[in-house]
């Protein structure tokens, strides 16, 4: 028999060198709408761009990377 489980999703705040984990505030939403819920408490995220997923330690890895101070 074949058994599937639902991965269980990690967001990370890219920034420079510092990486700040976000809990996933709700499974059904899509990432851009995890995305919008917090940027209204880090701003910089109005401006990241999403990287991902990424599958590790059995978590889907979505990394939200700043794009301000990035040239070109």
């Amino acid at each position: 028999m074949l058994v599937t489980n639902a991965l269980e999703r990690e967001f990370i705040i890219e920034e420079g060198s510092r990486n700040i984990p976000l809990t996933d505030p709700h499974s059904a939403w899509s990432v851009e709408r995890v995305l919008d819920f917090y940027a209204p408490n880090y701003p910089i995220l109005t401006t990241a761009t999403i990287k991902g997923p990424e599958i590790l330690n059995d978590k889907l890895r979505f990394v939200f990377q700043s794009t301000i101070g990035t040239k070109g």
